[in-house]
């Protein structure tokens, strides 16, 4: 089964948005992901940065990536779970580090964290209802 298919499969929540949405929502973020990340990882690569700032954001786009690759290649929920909670982690501890030194990133990823808060409910719900019933032995 492909993976389109075998996520539509899944029990979600009556809150879950339609699958069609997630495209368009995450055009927009990747824009703004592009726009400030890249900007991190400019002051930092020009020192007028410290690395250390851009350390979480690495970290985020990893987790971020990885995602789609738990979620729908290998088709784990946990594993998705635990990815999607550590985007959150990782965009939090990033737009704390940042806001002293380039405080408009912070603004600017408010959508970002809003959906990735919302994406993180989202993906433990239906891990959560998609749950197998251990076996006895």
């Amino acid at each position: 089964m492909d993976s389109y298919n075998w996520y539509l499969q899944l029990k979600k929540p009556k809150w879950s948005p339609p699958a069609s949405l997630f495209g368009p929502v995450w055009s927009v973020l990747y824009v703004i992901i592009f726009i400030s990340f890249g900007a991190v990882f400019y002051e930092t690569a020009t020192a007028a940065l410290s690395r250390v700032v851009a350390i979480p954001f690495a970290f985020n786009l990893i987790f971020n990536f990885s995602f789609t690759y738990f979620q729908f290649g290998l088709k784990n929920n946990l594993l998705a779970s635990v990815d999607i909670l550590l985007v959150l982690i990782t965009l939090i501890w990033a737009l704390l580090a940042v806001w002293p030194h380039l405080s408009w990133v912070t603004y600017i990823n408010i959508p970002y964290l809003a959906w990735v808060i919302f994406a993180s409910a989202l993906q433990l719900s239906i891990t959560y209802l998609n749950r197998q019933p251990a076996k006895a032995g």
